[in-house]
């Protein structure tokens, strides 16, 4: 992280990724591609006096043109190397397009499809010298189209790279189940949230390169069954909190509530009391003016209230959201005031929490506010369920708050329910071709729905040019954004059942949940070491699990279990 001071040397790796297929290219008798299979051969950037293979843009009066398939979602850059050029000669001017869709990198700025530039320069025209390699761009993609832009002119290319820029760890968490999908939509989870592991927890790599704190308690639970600790979660934090002076909020009221809950998760697994001492000030006085909001009869003043874009609409069901999220920030914050020996201000907590709770909104039809009320105990889960969260399946969630609607229906008990969901929600994404999972999305889009990864056909619906709403119109849409991973962290902790009793993991409870699945197996980091489980259902129903924890955590099995001690 930087201090702002001397040089600061970047914890990133730099990986130079070749294309996995040529999508299309230009061929119209002013334009031609030649040889554009060459590119695909893996060589390097390095040139040499003669060229050999070359593929070859022609512009003979129009754009010579090529669409390249970096096979996933990357972020960083791409790398040119060219050996001879016609025209300028010793430079050529090409323009470049990435695009998280094939669709998007052949699209204009602005116009219909809203392709912008915001945050990452995603389309410019650049000189690529003769004899070198030319880097450019920094930005989520997996398309890259190049125009030869300059009339009469030629460039041989020996190769397109993606310059990959990510942190290289260690996937120490894991899920494998009789289900592939769901172990798709796990690995797919994990993946984007590590895409956002860059300077700081972006919500997104290619728009909101920014540390929104309130987007991000999605990712940290999918950061912590993933990899465990990581020194970028609490640099994030800090950077939020010391830029937010209260009594400013972190954007919103319900943002700087996020702030709060995400130092309790991360304080109960990483059992890191030095951290969470330093958050002290802030913390107690963050809870002090939430308590002001608060009237007598448990309502509240708070301004701005917002849970998320989709649900912004339903004021009612916003306020009630947000006032579910206060109880969760009193009775979160007492309990990390007593791990602080604050007992007067978890006692004011107290107070605050019993106020709050004299006052239980209607969830006026919203399945965020309901799942939040049911997680906040202020409505019974399986009511909340049954009438709200659950009815009409996948309709009403969002890539954001479908995490808490799906860790209220196991609140309730529904865990087939909610695999179902994941199946259908998550896993519709992948039928389009994702390989991260998107800031937004809606089943109605499937409708006609041409993959991401082609270019629309006739009678087909460009998905990523065509939908999208509020700020995330058409391509300024982001496919790779860190909020939509709840499903990893909810496979984790429901399914393998992994819950932490005791902060730092000295004691975990064992539960697992497989409803339709045969079996399911998988790791989870803790400060000790990985807990490896594996469960099997057995003829009658009941479910068999070996499991085997490192030396030091004290395991609850809810189940017949086999108990292993490792290290």
């Amino acid at each position: 992280m930087s201090n702002g001071k001397g040089s600061i040397r970047d914890p990133r790796v730099r990986e130079y990724v070749n294309p996995s297929r040529i999508l299309w290219t230009s061929d119209d008798g002013k334009s031609a591609v030649e040889n554009a299979a060459s590119l695909l051969d893996g060589r390097d950037s390095q040139s040499t006096l003669q060229s050999d293979n070359p593929c070859v843009l022609r512009n003979n009066g129009y754009p010579a043109s090529i669409l390249l398939d970096f096979g996933k979602e990357l972020h960083g850059g791409v790398q040119i190397a060219a050996w001879f050029m016609g025209g300028n000669e010793r430079t050529a001017k090409l323009r470049v397009r990435f695009g998280e869709s094939a669709m998007e990198a052949m699209s204009d700025i602005g116009g219909e499809g809203n392709a912008t530039n915001d945050h990452a320069i995603r389309d410019q025209i650049i000189d690529v010298s003769f004899l070198g390699a030319t880097e450019f761009g920094n930005t989520g993609f997996r398309f890259v189209r190049i125009d030869l832009v300059e009339e009469n002119s030629f460039i041989e290319l020996k190769s397109v790279r993606a310059v990959f820029l990510y942190r290289d760890l260690e996937y120490k968490g894991s899920f494998r189940s009789s289900d592939p999908l769901l172990d798709q939509i796990w690995d797919t989870g994990a993946y984007t949230v590590h895409l956002n592991m860059q300077d700081y927890l972006w919500d997104g790599i290619k728009r909101d390169r920014l540390v929104w704190i309130g987007d991000m308690h999605p990712e940290t639970s999918t950061l912590q069954a993933v990899f465990g600790s990581h020194e970028i979660v609490p640099a994030s934090l800090d950077f939020i909190r010391d830029r937010t002076p209260l009594p400013g909020w972190m954007s919103f009221p319900s943002y700087s509530v996020w702030w709060l809950l995400i130092h309790y998760d991360w304080y109960i697994q990483n059992g890191d009391l030095a951290y969470l001492a330093e958050q002290r000030e802030y913390l107690v006085d963050l809870l002090d003016l939430i308590a002001k909001q608060i009237n007598e009869d448990g309502t509240n003043n708070a301004p701005n209230p917002f849970l998320d874009w989709p649900s912004s609409e339903n004021l009612e069901g916003v306020k009630a959201g947000v006032h579910a999220l206060f109880v969760l920030a009193m009775k979160r914050g007492a309990e990390l005031c007593l791990i602080l020996g604050d007992e007067a201000v978890a006692y004011r907590c107290g107070l605050t929490e019993q106020k709050l709770r004299r006052h239980v909104p209607h969830h006026a039809g919203s399945k965020q506010a309901a799942a939040l009320l049911a997680l906040a105990d202020l409505w019974s889960a399986q009511e909340a369920n049954e009438e709200v969260i659950a009815v009409d399946g996948s309709k009403g969630v969002s890539t954001f708050y479908g995490y808490y609607m799906l860790e209220a229906r196991a609140k309730a008990g529904d865990i087939q329910g909610s695999l179902d969901c994941i199946r259908e929600y998550w896993g519709a994404m992948l039928k389009l071709g994702a390989t991260t999972f998107w800031e937004d999305f809606d089943l109605s889009w499937m409708k006609d729905a041409a993959r991401i990864d082609e270019l629309t056909p006739e009678g087909k619906v460009d998905v990523h040019g065509t939908y999208g709403n509020y700020c995330y119109q058409g391509y300024r849409h982001s496919l790779c954004h860190g909020w939509a991973s709840g499903p990893t962290a909810w496979l984790t902790r429901h399914v393998l059942g992994i819950e932490i009793m005791e902060a730092g993991c000295k004691v975990v409870r064992v539960e697992p949940n497989l409803g339709d699945l045969d079996w399911a197996e998988g790791g989870f980091p803790t400060p000790l070491g990985v807990i490896h489980v594996r469960h099997n259902k057995l003829e009658d129903g009941s479910v068999y699990s070996v499991i085997q924890a490192p030396s030091g955590i004290s395991i609850i099995a809810l189940s017949s279990a086999e108990l292993l001690t490792v290290g």
